[in-house]
């Protein structure tokens, strides 16, 4: 797995993480959570098909 892909990984559930305390505790903080979770996870699929994927 590409470094990018794992780093993007990472982020993605740290934000899952936020998003369940945020709600937990009855804040609407967690929306972008749930939003940065999104983007990080559509951000770890692209770099990990394109780590694998290299055409020479």
């Amino acid at each position: 797995m590409p470094r990018l892909a794992l780093y993007a990984l990472v982020v993605c559930v740290l934000a899952v993480t936020a998003a369940v305390v945020s709600f937990v505790q009855g804040t609407w903080l967690g929306i972008v959570w749930v939003l940065l979770a999104g983007v990080s996870s559509n951000m770890a699929w692209y770099y990990h098909r394109r780590g694998t994927n290299v055409t020479r």
